[in-house]
């Protein structure tokens, strides 16, 4: 199969933490998990980001990702605001919502902007045909008629650049995993080598959670990782808080 350099290098940027979304100020309860101290090494980290991979971001994010992917290619925005409005509806902690929308602007503002044209926002969905796509969301998350998660946005970028949906699915559960441990790592708890050897365990896992869901529909966009949840929301209210989420 021969690679094609512009989506390639796409999914680097898009992969990368260098990419100023905000990633790198969210933990998604991680901090938590550490401050509780819940999680002891290696082992007990990646029993947990296995566990998200499996329970959130498969099921939930990858299933947004993927119907977004869709959407941009059908050129449907209605498809794609009633995926943005279940993943904010199944996304239970307030951080986590916040620190995806907040990404999703940004990356609107990143790589959608410079793609917008000239004249009115697109109001009417049935307007908004697979050119004007990126202008019609960028447009829509800043007059905050949709909340604009960063998945979703995710799934248009990596459509506009060239990437497949698989690709897309398994660039973006590839940053999660990495931002997770940058999190873990500068919180002080773990080296360099026993980070690589997590993100190496974890490779098969990412691989197997996003070819398992990169086909569901909308109606099974879900999350269940009662946990992980919880320590989000104590984390709302923690005194001691380096990360936004």
């Amino acid at each position: 199969m021969e690679t094609d350099p512009d989506a390639f290098l796409t999914a680097l940027r898009l992969g990368d933490s260098f990419l100023p979304v905000g990633g790198y100020t969210a933990s998604y309860g991680l901090e938590q998990y550490l401050n509780e101290d819940r999680i002891d090494d290696g082992d007990d980290l990646r029993t947990l980001l296995d566990a998200y991979l499996r329970r959130v971001v498969g099921p939930c994010e990858t299933v947004a990702l993927a119907n977004a992917y869709e959407a941009r290619q059908n050129g449907d925005l209605g498809r794609l605001l009633a995926v943005d409005e279940r993943l904010h509806a199944v996304t239970m902690p307030r951080e986590f919502r916040e620190s995806s929308t907040k990404a999703g602007a940004k990356l609107c503002e990143l790589l959608l902007a410079d793609e917008r044209e000239e004249g009115e926002p697109v109001d009417d969905p049935a307007d908004a045909d697979c050119d004007g796509f990126a202008t019609a969301v960028a447009d829509a998350v800043d007059r905050g008629a949709t909340p604009g998660h960063y998945p979703v946005v995710f799934g248009v970028v990596a459509g506009d650049r060239g990437l497949s949906r698989l690709e897309a699915c398994l660039t973006h559960a590839y940053s999660f995993v990495t931002g997770l441990l940058g999190a873990a790592q500068r919180l002080g708890r773990f080296g360099h080598t026993e980070i690589q050897t997590v993100l190496a365990e974890l490779q098969s896992v990412i691989e197997a959670v996003c070819e398992r869901h990169v086909d569901d529909g909308i109606a099974a966009m879900t999350s269940f990782a009662p946990m992980a949840e919880i320590m989000g929301m104590r984390h709302e209210r923690a005194g001691r808080r380096l990360f936004m989420s």
